[in-house]
């Protein structure tokens, strides 16, 4: 299994604090975002190799980072050849790049950069096995009018997917994807077909959307903390809740 953990956004949302550092290396109690899901990762033992996928114009960010940071499992750098917003590739345009520039016929576990969770990567994984089908990690937000701002999904009572809308205006659920994926070897052809078809290639949720309508996609919904760190007062509060973790 190999690990893909996307950071190739501008973070717009966050701008002025974005544009002197990567949304994912923001600190987190003085810690950057993305050692604290590396760190989930690491305890997936399946995991032989993660990749770290940004632009061109936080190479040198992402870069500095790695030259300091270790980890028990070999991290690649991938560097998209983008500086703007519209040249960037998407997260499935960038996944089904880096899968197919790599040569990877495994299964990949994506993660945002900016997602902060309390639950078990180990679990998830887990539950993928025992479905034998790719998993999206769902958390369940609680507000209707929240739930606009994401993917919505809809499960049976096994947890399969049987509707998934991107950013709904009347969602039927609170249930809400969290970027958080494990795409199983057997669908990266799907993945690939999906590209060369021209879907839409920055929201994973059309994805999920377009392969749960060809075959069974599975649920994994989670409970505690997740923090989507997409603007300044997410940001805050992530901080704020880290603080009070660290003060026990």
């Amino acid at each position: 299994m190999k690990a893909i953990i996307l950071a190739g956004g501008f973070a717009t949302r966050l701008k002025p604090i974005s544009e002197i550092c990567p949304k994912p290396l923001l600190p987190i109690v003085g810690k950057p975002i993305i050692q604290y899901i590396i760190e989930k990762v690491e305890q997936v033992g399946e995991v032989d190799g993660i990749f770290v996928t940004t632009n061109e114009r936080f190479k040198e960010h992402f870069t500095n980072w790695l030259s300091h940071f270790r980890s028990n499992k070999p991290i690649k750098l991938i560097i998209e050849k983008t500086k703007n917003e519209n040249e960037k590739l998407g997260a499935i345009g960038a996944i089904g790049a880096l899968a197919k520039n790599e040569n990877i016929g495994d299964d990949l576990l994506v993660v945002a950069g900016d997602n902060l969770f309390d639950f078990s990567l180990v679990d998830f994984t887990k539950d993928a096995k025992q479905k034998d089908s790719s998993l999206v990690a769902f958390y369940d937000i609680q507000s209707f009018e929240l739930a606009k701002r994401f993917g919505v999904t809809t499960l049976d009572k096994n947890s399969k997917i049987l509707e998934f809308v991107e950013k709904p205006k009347n969602p039927k659920t609170t249930l809400i994807s969290t970027c958080c994926y494990l795409i199983k070897k057997e669908d990266l052809g799907l993945l690939h077909k999906y590209l060369e078809d021209k879907n839409n290639s920055d929201k994973p949720g059309y994805f999920v959307k377009w392969l749960s309508e060809r075959k069974a996609v599975y649920g994994f919904t989670f409970s505690g903390k997740w923090f989507d760190i997409g603007q300044l007062d997410s940001y805050r509060a992530a901080n704020l809740e880290y603080e009070e973790r660290l003060r026990g």
